[in-house]
């Protein structure tokens, strides 16, 4: 009896002894499981945040429709070439100060190729007295009437000087020179002329005067040394001749000669 109760009380012991082990396994594995699952989440949070990451990477890269700041146009120079290339991601190596220089230069440039209208008007009546007076000096010539208000003696002697042999160019009066330069003076001096910003009505007007300076220089040689006199009338074609020459080189360097039109 005494035998049967120790046995009894050993495997009383034993299962207790099992059940704590079943309750440790049984913990242990479930201790083992939440770190598994634990480790998992974290590399599944990683691998979103990398994507997340990558994607918002590749559409701030592959977004076309990306917007420049302002302060980049300024720094570019206002060029749209520029600024697409800002958009597109490139890196502006010119510097700040190859940037200033260019930005300095668009706001000193001019922005318009046509002078101003008071500009126009004053070219014009410019151009329309010396035709006025070439006018009357080619009709002088012809009718062989003296010139009204200019002496015949002395240094001022517009018939001396009209009369000379001077007074023809390879065999054309210079009367009729002058009317035909200042026929085309006319049409190139008027407001319509200056606003039809071509090119080549630029370049014709410059060197029409070009040569209308080059001739009133000979004239003027020839009335001084050659002749000994001079004439009113032509003096003061000479003197229209020149103020034209200086206003049109300065319009040149003031508003510029239009570019020319490509096709």
């Amino acid at each position: 009896m005494t035998a049967s109760k120790s046995s009894r009380a050993r495997q009383a012991r034993a299962r207790q002894a099992q059940a704590q082990r079943s309750q440790t396994s049984a913990a242990s594995a479930a201790s083992t499981a939440n770190t598994r699952n634990g480790g998992a989440a974290s590399g599944a949070a990683r691998n979103g945040g990398a994507a997340a990451a990558g994607a918002g990477r590749t559409g701030a890269a592959d977004k076309p429709g990306t917007l420049v700041k302002a302060s980049t146009l300024v720094q570019a120079g206002g060029s749209p070439s520029r600024a697409v290339a800002a958009r597109g991601g490139g890196v502006d190596r010119r510097g700040p100060r190859s940037t200033a220089r260019e930005a300095s230069a668009a706001l000193e440039a001019p922005t318009t190729t046509t002078p101003p209208l008071w500009f126009q008007l004053v070219t014009w009546v410019l151009a329309l007295a010396g035709l006025g007076v070439s006018i009357y000096l080619t009709i002088a010539h012809f009718t062989d009437k003296p010139l009204a208000g200019c002496s015949e003696s002395g240094l001022v002697n517009c018939t001396k000087v009209t009369t000379s042999p001077q007074s023809y160019v390879f065999g054309i009066p210079v009367a009729v020179l002058g009317l035909a330069f200042y026929l085309a003076a006319v049409a190139l001096m008027s407001p319509w002329a200056w606003r039809w910003a071509r090119r080549e009505i630029y370049l014709l007007r410059i060197a029409s005067l070009v040569v209308g300076i080059g001739f009133v220089l000979y004239l003027l040689y020839a009335e001084l040394f050659i002749i000994g006199s001079i004439c009113l009338y032509c003096t003061s074609v000479h003197a229209i001749t020149f103020i034209l020459f200086g206003l049109t080189m300065f319009a040149v360097a003031a508003w510029g000669i239009p570019k020319r039109k490509r096709a």
